[in-house]
Order: C-alpha cells, then sequence, then structure tokens
C-alpha cells in the first residue's frame, strides 16, 4: 500500500492546534469572502433532540485463569447487567455569515445486576471496595461556530478519528474537553483537528479526567490530531492522518480502500492502513517505534460476503491507542483481542449473512476466526509501560472465534430499535497477555428522534 509520511512539527500541543487552525485558513477564507448569505435554517428551528436508550448484559470468564485483585482475590468471572439513557441535543445556526449554536449532552446510566465479586466490566464505576456504583451520570455542552464549510467547536467534544476517537463500546459514550475544527472543502475532501486536555471515560463522571495510553496506562496532559479524507471521484478513498499525544508519542495513520461493483449483486472491497508510532518528548511510555499495518478483501456475493484479513505489528511494542477510545482501525481489532502484541502476525476469516435476501429484512449473522503467532515480548523496553510483556516471554500464540446476531426493526413505532448478541471465544498460550476468555454480550439499543 503506499506510505506516505505526514508529521506536524515535534512541538509543543499549543503550538500544534495553532499550525492545524492556520492550516485550514487559506482554505476556508476565500469561501468566507465569496458570499454573505445565511448559512443557517435558525437556531431553534435546526434544533435537533435524540434519545438513545442502551441496555447491555455482559459476561466475561476468565476460564479460573483470574484477572487482577478483588478484595484481595483473584476475579475469574465478570457478570454485570445496566441500562443507559442518552439525551443528544444540537441547535442550529444563528443567521449571518458566522452562525452561532449548542451542542449539549446530559447521560445516566443504571445498575440493574452486579454482584459481589462479579464487577469490573467496565459498564459501571467501582467504589473504592471495587463494587460497582448504583448509578452514574454526566452532563456537558459545547458551543459552535460556523462559517460556511468550517465548524469549530469548544467543550465537551467526541471526536471520531483513527488517531484519536471516542470510545463507545459500552453503557455510555467517552467524551473529551477541548476544542476542535472541521470542515468539507473541495469535491470528496474534508479536514479535521483538534486540541483535547481532559477526558470524562465510558463508565465515569468525573468531566477532568486524565487522559491515558491503553495497554500502558501511560498519563499525559493534551492531545493534539490533524488530519483528513479524500474521495476520488469514481476512485478509492484516502485517510491521513496525525496525532501527538504530548511526551509519549507521534502517531501517523494512512489507509486506502476502494470498492468495485462487479454487478448481479457483487461486490468486491479492498482496503490497507497502517500506523506509523515513535515516542515524543519525554517518552513518558518508554521507547516506542512501531509500524503497525493491515490489509483486508471481501467478497459479496448477494446475501453473502466473505473477508479475508491480514495484520502485522512490526516493533518491540504493542500497538497503542487512547485509554478506553476506539482510535484502533486494524483489521484484526474485534470483540476481545486486539491481536496487537510485539511483532504480532495474524490472519482473519470471516463470513457475513444478510437474512434479508431470505425474506428476514433486518436480521444479520456473522461469525469470524482469528489466529495470532510470532510474539515476541523479551525486546520490550524494560523500563517503561510495557515493561510487563517481558515476563511473559516469546513464542506467543492466540486465536479468537466471535458469532454475531443482530436484529433491527424496519418499521413501526419500535424503527431502528436493535438487538445484538455477541459471543466470543479466546484462547491463549502463556506469552500471550490476553489469555484465556468466554464472553457473551447482549445489546438492546433504541435511538429516538424527538425533533
Amino acid at each position: 500500500m503506499p506510505h506516505s509520511r505526514f508529521v506536524l512539527p515535534n512541538a509543543p500541543a499549543k503550538s500544534l492546534l495553532s499550525a492545524l487552525v492556520l492550516s485550514l485558513l487559506p482554505v476556508s477564507l476565500p469561501l468566507l469572502a465569496a458570499s454573505e448569505a445565511s448559512n443557517s435554517d435558525g437556531f431553534i428551528d435546526g434544533s435537533t433532540l435524540k434519545l438513545i436508550n442502551r441496555n447491555f448484559y455482559f459476561n466475561r470468564d476468565f476460564r479460573s485463569r483470574g484477572d487482577g485483585a478483588f478484595n484481595g482475590r483473584q476475579q475469574s468471572y465478570r457478570e454485570e447487567w445496566a441500562h443507559g439513557f442518552q439525551a443528544l441535543y444540537s441547535s442550529g445556526y444563528s443567521a449571518g455569515t458566522v452562525g452561532v449554536g449548542l451542542d449539549a449532552h446530559a447521560l445516566l446510566g443504571v445498575k440493574l445486576d452486579s454482584g459481589g465479586g462479579t464487577s469490573g466490566s467496565n459498564l459501571l464505576p467501582l467504589d473504592s471496595q471495587r463494587r460497582a456504583e448504583d448509578d452514574y451520570s454526566s452532563a456537558g455542552a459545547a458551543l459552535k461556530l460556523r462559517a460556511f464549510d468550517t465548524e469549530l467547536k469548544a467543550g465537551d467534544l467526541f471526536p471520531i478519528t483513527p488517531v484519536f476517537q471516542r470510545g463507545d463500546g459500552r453503557l455510555l459514550p467517552q467524551s473529551f474537553q477541548g476544542v476542535s475544527l472541521q470542515g468539507s472543502y473541495f469535491d470528496g475532501l474534508s479536514l479535521q483537528g483538534g486540541h483535547l486536555h481532559a477526558a470524562k471515560n465510558k463508565a465515569s463522571s468525573n468531566h477532568n479526567g486524565e487522559m491515558t495510553t491503553e495497554y500502558g496506562g501511560t498519563a499525559y496532559r493534551s492531545a493534539s490530531y490533524f488530519g483528513g479524507d479524500y474521495q476520488f471521484a469514481n476512485g478509492p478513498l484516502l485517510s491521513l492522518y496525525q496525532a501527538q499525544f504530548e511526551d509519549v508519542w507521534n502517531q501517523t495513520y494512512v489507509s486506502l480502500a476502494h470498492s468495485f461493483d462487479l454487478g448481479q449483486a457483487r461486490n468486491l472491497a479492498l482496503g490497507a492502513n497502517l500506523y506509523r508510532t515513535r515516542d515524543e518528548g519525554r517518552a513518558l511510555a518508554g521507547i516506542i517505534d512501531t509500524n503497525s499495518w493491515s490489509a483486508y478483501s471481501s467478497l459479496a456475493l448477494g446475501a453473502h460476503k466473505f473477508t479475508l484479513a491480514y495484520q502485522r505489528i512490526d516493533g518491540d511494542q504493542p500497538f497503542d491507542y487512547l485509554g478506553d477510545g476506539d482510535s484502533i482501525y486494524l483489521a484484526n481489532s474485534v470483540l476481545y483481542s486486539d491481536f496487537n502484541s510485539p511483532n504480532e502476525r495474524s490472519w482473519q476469516v470471516r463470513y457475513d449473512l444478510d437474512m434479508a435476501k431470505f425474506g428476514i429484512p433486518g436480521l444479520s449473522l456473522m461469525t469470524r476466526y482469528l489466529r495470532g503467532s510470532n510474539i515476541e515480548n523479551s525486546q520490550v523496553d524494560p523500563s517503561g509501560a510495557y515493561a510487563y510483556y517481558a515476563a511473559l516471554g516469546d513464542n506467543g500464540k492466540h486465536w479468537e472465534r466471535d458469532i454475531q446476531a443482530q436484529y433491527v426493526v424496519q418499521s413501526g413505532p419500535a424503527k431502528n430499535l436493535s438487538l445484538t448478541l455477541q459471543q466470543t471465544v479466546h484462547r491463549a498460550n502463556s506469552a500471550q497477555a490476553d489469555g484465556d476468555v468466554n464472553q457473551v454480550r447482549i445489546i438492546t439499543q433504541y435511538p429516538l428522534d424527538i425533533f
């Protein structure tokens, strides 16, 4: 796949924010001068309010391996059930060349079941005794300004990029405090950037929480990102992003994806992506020098789709990303394992079935199998955040099998109500960090547009 180097200056995070603002000005200023017409349907008339109900049952069995201490003993089993409410409001923009608006949200999570000794699934926050809280809540807002095709937000944000993406894989979504800028320029080109300084994680009410890395647990003061996507006319989608986690790493992401319509309900999709991660500044997580990439191909034949994927980690550290987040777009990052250990090679085979072709619209089935090997932990930096890998030894290998069934209501009062069942089996030898797991998730979600 193409490998384009795209690196922001090795400068403090605040100067990175200035750089991304300046980079968007040359393309936005001509648009500002082109017209002074209103760009809004109105602050109130353009408003939307969505309510999301999410019910989440989580069951994880560590197969007697144990996973961390619980009241002085090893925990081998987790089971929790909770319900989450999300109210998401987005105003329109005031009239004028520069429109003003507001985004706001309120989140509430309620415990339905979490017995003693079975907490810790990240559905609910834990008290000092590792008991799940009965409920938790948060609220926030962001001021937004829009001038034609450019939007600036400041406040509580939910960024979505390959290098910095909020997590939304549990009951309530993760959010961050900071500023972001995004816009669409020319046909097919979109750019975005941001600077963040605090996190509210998925199972938390704390708006001023530290940002950390996922596998290293390294805390850092701020993060900045910038990049974009370009859709070639009748051609591939190219994505290019850069992130700096202050005093931890600089990370570059590039991907290329394209699909081919073969006619007669047949489609071929090809794609590849690459993360280049290097330690930065004071290198708080230790030495990082890792290239991580994956490639996939999928063939859709009517109701059936077959996918093959390959992933490789080239480096003596695991591929790491935003703590509690979802900024890992590698093909073999799945329900339990990310297949991202030092020097790991992994492959995946997947099958999807769309039951609409058999008279049951809204029902889909998926199964996949992944295997990883060649894990070499012995060269991990012994003074860094990933030193615990070194104790695992070399020649690690593991496999995972996922099965999913999902039904989405297609019409009527319950339209878009979804029910998802996921079952995972993961097995590993002693040189692989994830260990043996059986896992079940049952997720019901009902999004409702109020206005």
